[in-house]
């Protein structure tokens, strides 16, 4: 598992407590069954494709979804934000489903994440999806962000593996247990890349088998650390079935 370490001591078989540690390019991160993942020696905390007013963004061009997806993405995200009260947090890109979802964000929704930035640092990540700066919020904004031996962007470069963490394709992971098969959005890492799971409660995801994925990793060396309701599941891409 390129040198991985659950925080706490496993239970049984692949199963491992709320966060696993191992190293990115020679960093220590901190994966969580939140889908966070946090630099502890810097006091980073980072998330990805929140996809805030996705209900929103869809209703604008006449297409209806439950518009609670903001509400529950911003109560995960205080969540997480409260438990390891980090000193910055970067939202790695598509922060918002479209470039005027921050423009028309709801103020109370707008009041709830000024709360989260209130006494830290904030970083937005240029997103294919939100590629301007949010309006009406604090934070820095760039394209890519580098802090230790790492580099933070949103979509994956092919060829610059070495320290990257990205978001965009919303990895997910399948394995088959008891013939039944089971499928969860998960960090993916080799040891050189880490792609980030989508935050947001309403977004998809591609399996690591899918052709946008091919190239990314050393296949022999990926893992794939799967989101449980109350821990991760690591498990070794070459192990998975199906």
């Amino acid at each position: 598992m390129h040198g991985a370490k659950a925080a706490l001591t496993p239970q049984a078989g692949d199963a491992v407590p709320a966060s696993v540690e191992f190293e990115v390019n020679g960093t220590a991160v901190l994966c969580d069954r939140s889908g966070v993942l946090l630099l502890a020696d810097s006091g980073v905390l980072v998330v990805s494709d929140l996809h805030l007013e996705k209900g929103a963004a869809f209703a604008r061009r006449g297409l209806m979804l439950p518009p609670y997806d903001t509400a529950a993405t911003l109560a995960r995200l205080g969540e997480a934000i409260a438990r390891f009260n980090p000193r910055m947090v970067i939202s790695l890109g598509d922060s918002f489903h479209d470039r005027v979802g921050s423009q028309f964000l709801p103020e109370h929704y707008r009041d709830a994440l000024k709360a989260l930035q209130q006494g830290r640092e904030w970083t937005w990540i240029e997103g294919n999806h939100d590629p301007d700066i949010p309006v009406g919020l604090e934070g820095a904004w760039c394209s890519e962000l580098h802090v230790d031996n790492l580099v933070f962007r949103h979509e994956p470069v092919r060829g610059a593996a070495d320290g990257e963490i990205a978001g965009h394709l919303h990895p997910t992971a399948r394995v088959v247990r008891r013939g039944k098969g089971v499928r969860r959005a998960c960090f993916a890492s080799d040891g050189k890349r880490l792609l980030m799971p989508a935050f947001g409660s309403t977004t998809g995801g591609l399996e690591l088998r899918h052709p946008a994925m091919r190239g990314l990793f050393v296949q022999s060396q990926l893992v794939a650390h799967l989101l449980g309701r109350e821990r991760l599941y690591s498990i070794a891409f070459n192990r998975m079935n199906g």
